[in-house]
């Protein structure tokens, strides 16, 4: 896959960081998360591991802006993030996507140049070349005009990537992005997030394969509501960790 260029890499610090401090999360009366607290930095894969209902969508969600917190705070670069920022790109989990919608690869990469020229902004010179730009860079130039439903799994992923290049984002928020890939198209993306993070991006995954998250992430956060361990990924993921986390029932 060729190397990914853009100005937001070219220009990045590596140390910027995300901060998260006591969030919590309820809907309505259940409490969906609960004193999530973790700080990480650009350059990092982070996979976010529990069972299912313990809040993972919900903390990716929460950070991308998409959920309202309860309580707690989110800070990006030191300054807090109230709402959605442009420089988050949040990629949904596939059952969530209407693959049947009729827009073209290259149509879903182009709403990535959106936030900065609002929804019915001329396009400029610079946004064609971005997007232009995250096609190549994805391996999708020749196939930008294809409908996004006659795509394979690992296509379709890369296409939501290629969106969020083109969108200038330096954290991505990926919402289990290997389920329903096959061998080959796991291994392409699991070596696009690492070139992603190389550049200077903050991934945030949430995984469910245990056995490959050391190879795919370079910290974990498990929770189950509330949070068992952050850190490395070898060392959060320990067998009294993992018994602590899968032991107790998660939120409904």
């Amino acid at each position: 896959m060729s190397q990914i260029h853009h100005d937001c890499c070219e220009h990045h610090d590596h140390h910027h960081e995300l901060e998260v401090a006591d969030l919590q999360v309820c809907y309505r009366r259940t409490m969906a998360l609960d004193g999530i607290r973790f700080a990480t930095s650009c350059g990092t894969r982070v996979a976010l591991v529990g069972p299912n209902g313990a809040g993972k969508s919900t903390l990716i969600k929460a950070i991308a802006g998409l959920v309202k917190r309860s309580s707690g705070s989110i800070r990006w670069r030191g300054t807090a993030v109230q709402k959605w920022s442009r420089e988050f790109a949040y990629l949904p989990q596939r059952e969530e996507v209407d693959w049947s919608f009729p827009i073209t690869i290259r149509g879903l990469v182009e709403m990535g140049r959106y936030p900065q020229t609002g929804w019915w902004g001329r396009f400029r010179n610079e946004d064609d070349a971005a997007v232009d730009a995250a096609l190549e860079s994805l391996e999708l130039a020749d196939l930008q005009h294809r409908q996004i439903r006659e795509l394979s799994g690992g296509q379709q992923q890369r296409a939501f990537i290629a969106r969020a290049i083109a969108q200038e984002a330096h954290v991505l928020l990926l919402d289990e992005p290997f389920t329903g890939l096959d061998r080959r198209a796991s291994a392409q993306l699991g070596e696009l997030l690492n070139k992603l993070a190389h550049e200077g991006r903050l991934i945030i995954a949430s995984h469910h394969d245990l056995r490959s998250a050391p190879e795919l992430f370079d910290e974990a956060l498990l929770l189950n509501t509330r949070q068992i361990a952050f850190g490395p990924t070898n060392e959060v993921l320990s067998e009294s960790n993992l018994d602590a986390c899968f032991a107790q029932p998660a939120a409904s």
